[in-house]
Formats: structure tokens, C-alpha cells, sequence
């Protein structure tokens, strides 16, 4: 268990301090990767979106036993976006050092699914339930 401990609150911590700073730096993507970004939303939803993922990263830290059902979301968050890089990355779509955090995703994703395994789901007292 303590190991999905660590992963995951690694995971929170890389992931907050990797997407914060995009939101501060809208304009200056649309003008290193061109072309500029034409919704903002879709933009700004993503981050925000990824951040509360952090956050439940986190919070799947304090506890992973009894919150191992969330690891499986979790594993497809990581994934999800480590597949969407190398597709883009292959097509020519996207800078190739976006493929390396494809790769640190992908790698988290195989990370979380070990914590999965190697966290035994908390035993049910029938007395509770």
C-alpha cells in the first residue's frame, strides 16, 4: 500500500507542477507551436480538468485501499492522453517534446496500474454493511 501511496502523491505533485504554468502561457503556445488557439475553453477546460485529476491523485494517496476502485479512471486519465500524443506525435501534429510527457503519462499509467494490483481492496466486515 505504500507503495500506491507514494505513486500517486508523486504523480499529483508532477502533475500540478506541470499544468499550472499553463495557464499562464495561452498566448506564448500559439506562438511558438503555431497556429494560435482559437477556443480558449477547450484550452483552459483541459487544464482544469487535468488539475482536479492532481487533486485525486492526491486524495487517492491518503488511502489507497479503500479508494482503489478510483485507480482504474484514474489508469485511463494516464493513458488517455499518452495515446493521444503518439497518435498526434505520428501524424506530425504535435512538437515532439510533447511526446515525452506522453511518455511520463504512459509510464504513470503502468505505475497506477501496479499500485492497483499490489493494493489489496479493504476487507468487508458484514457487521458494518
Amino acid at each position: 500500500m505504500k507503495f500506491a501511496k507514494i505513486i500517486f502523491w508523486l504523480a499529483g505533485i508532477w502533475g500540478i507542477l506541470m499544468l499550472t504554468p499553463l495557464y499562464f502561457m495561452f498566448q506564448k503556445i500559439g506562438r511558438v507551436h503555431p497556429p494560435i488557439i482559437t477556443h480558449p475553453e477547450y484550452y483552459y477546460g483541459f487544464i482544469g480538468v487535468a488539475i482536479a485529476w492532481q487533486l485525486a491523485f492526491f486524495v487517492i494517496s491518503t488511502d489507497p485501499a479503500r479508494l482503489r476502485p478510483i485507480m482504474i479512471p484514474a489508469i485511463f486519465e494516464k493513458c488517455s492522453f499518452a495515446a493521444a500524443t503518439f497518435v498526434l506525435g505520428a501524424q506530425g501534429r504535435v512538437p515532439q517534446e510533447t511526446l515525452v510527457f506522453g511518455g511520463i503519462d504512459l509510464l504513470f499509467a503502468v505505475l497506477f496500474l501496479l499500485a492497483f494490483f499490489k493494493t489489496k481492496a479493504p476487507s468487508r466486515n458484514p457487521a458494518t454493511i
